[in-house]
């Protein structure tokens, strides 16, 4: 009659269970279900083996990163070696695991059958439900404790990477960058509405919206505004005639006359627009240069934004870099991908990629070769970034480099490199690179020690006092040291001889 066991992982250790009368339970599936949320008749179906706690929460974070990526940890197999019955013919054995790798992992390791169906996950629910009521000594407030606490040092360790090389950051700072082009843009357009009913001739003079929220922010009344501004527009506008051609314009403008209340909001509005843009000029150096430590390749090759965007649309930079280079190609183009798909029409050639100059410069014939080619050495590249340990974008510039060889192909017909030779090449350059530095560290050494060495000399030869004052103590102590023990010893030998008299 083949035996059960079920493993169950808590956070506080690995418990082992024996399902007794196996058949009769899995015939009668339904009433098991039933008896789940009832102890009493849940501890006549399964008894308690053995249990293993784990010895402290840093073995207890190991054990649960290495069943939830189904490798077996050490203890465990340990822990099931010694307290599974060895199976026989005679005595099957049978291990009831809740994940399929884990059960995989140990039927290999432990050469015994494992099961993940049937009665194994009402089992498993039932254990979890009453697991403080089958163990000796334990309660469900040691049991929220060992939860929580494992669940916060697990949520930890997996966001805890190289805080240099996050790619969190980046995924929220584009987010953020493409919301406030948006916000800016409609905070421009109102405020252009709002003013052109005080200065309307302003909006043909002044096109850009940053300049025109400045302008307006600085004019105010335009019945104010007279020649001896103009330096102050100029300073605005960095164009003297244009300042010149604002305030004649202004004189003869057809715009109504406002109040003062109106003027003091219309200010206001401007204020916060010209705030807004120059964050989001501090927050596009701030993903540059987060982009160069994150991914220097990607960004070289394709820029920081457009970079940045397919990080955020992959999810992160692991998962870019495990994408394909069709996946990566059409990052971006998913509704239109699954529209083709639907009507049988062409699939998109791009998605994200569109908005990088290689793809704007290329024919309209060849963009979809470009595009392909693209995205094959973009999946390079988020590769490198990914799981290369010291950054760089040499790279990145020889992959950039190639995509411009390839555009030239495709106009001249001039044969591009080849892939292994550029790659030799960046390897090389590489190596070069850290041999200088390595170079460089090693003299800024031995310059340091030939520094120390000639101020010694000079030192002596100049005769200074410090340096003999710190020499003479080390030759005075010694002698002092040594002197107490033979005191000792002369009055302990006067003191024998006066008992032996």
């Amino acid at each position: 009659m083949p035996e059960l066991f079920v493993l169950f992982e808590h956070a506080s250790g690995y418990g082992l269970f024996k399902v007794t009368e196996f058949e009769e339970v899995g015939m009668l599936l339904p009433q098991l279900e039933s008896s789940v949320t009832n102890l009493g008749k849940f501890k006549q179906l399964v008894k308690l083996v053995s249990f293993s706690p784990f010895k402290n929460a840093i073995v207890a974070l190991e054990g649960i990163n290495s069943i939830s990526e189904g490798i077996v940890p050490e203890d465990l197999q340990i822990f099931l070696e010694k307290s599974l019955p060895s199976p026989s013919k005679k005595n099957p054995v049978s291990l009831g695991v809740f994940d399929t790798k884990l059960a995989s992992a140990l039927a290999e390791s432990l050469a015994v059958k494992c099961e993940c169906t049937g009665v194994v996950p009402e089992i498993l629910r039932g254990i979890r439900l009453h697991f403080p009521n089958l163990v000796k000594d334990f309660t469900d407030k040691t049991q929220s404790v060992a939860q929580l606490g494992l669940s916060h040092s697990y949520s930890r360790a997996k966001i805890k990477f190289n805080v240099n090389r996050v790619d969190n950051m980046v995924i929220q700072s584009i987010a953020l960058l493409d919301q406030l082009d948006k916000d800016i843009n409609t905070f421009a357009m109102r405020i252009r509405e709002w003013y052109s009913y005080h200065f309307p001739e302003l909006v043909k003079l002044v096109p850009d919206n940053y300049l025109y929220a400045k302008v307006a922010q600085a004019i105010k009344d335009r019945t104010l505004l007279d020649s001896s501004r103009i330096d102050d527009l100029e300073e605005i506008v960095l164009d003297r005639k244009l300042a010149t051609d604002i305030v004649s314009a202004a004189e003869s403008s057809m715009g109504m006359d406002i109040s003062p209340v109106d003027l003091i909001n219309i200010e206001h509005f401007a204020s916060r627009v010209t705030s807004l843009a120059d964050y989001r000029k501090s927050l596009h150096t701030y993903l540059k240069s987060k982009m160069a430590g994150i991914a220097p390749n990607l960004s070289t090759l394709i820029g920081d934004q457009v970079g940045a965007r397919l990080i955020s649309q992959a999810g992160s930079l692991t998962n870019l870099a495990k994408h394909p280079a069709s996946t990566v190609q059409i990052l971006g183009a998913e509704k239109a991908l699954f529209r083709a798909l639907k009507t049988k029409g062409n699939t998109p050639k791009y998605g994200l990629l569109f908005h990088t100059s290689f793809i704007g410069r290329a024919q309209t014939k060849i963009k979809g070769r470009i595009s392909r080619y693209l995205a094959n050495k973009c999946s390079i590249a988020s590769r490198i970034d990914c799981f290369a340990e010291n950054p760089s974008n040499v790279f990145g510039e020889k992959l950039k480099q190639q995509v411009e060889d390839r555009l030239k192909y495709y106009e001249t017909g001039e044969k591009p490199k080849k892939n292994i030779d550029v790659m030799k090449e960046a390897i090389e350059e590489i190596l070069t690179e850290k041999s200088q530095l390595n170079g460089s560290v090693q003299e800024n050494g031995i310059k340091k020690k030939k520094k120390k060495k000639k101020d010694k000399k000079r030192s002596l030869e100049n005769g200074d006092e410090s340096m003999v004052v710190d020499e003479q103590p080390e030759v005075d102590e010694q002698p002092a040291e040594e002197e107490p023990p033979k005191k000792k010893k002369k009055k302990k030998q006067k003191e024998i001889k006066e008992e032996d008299e």
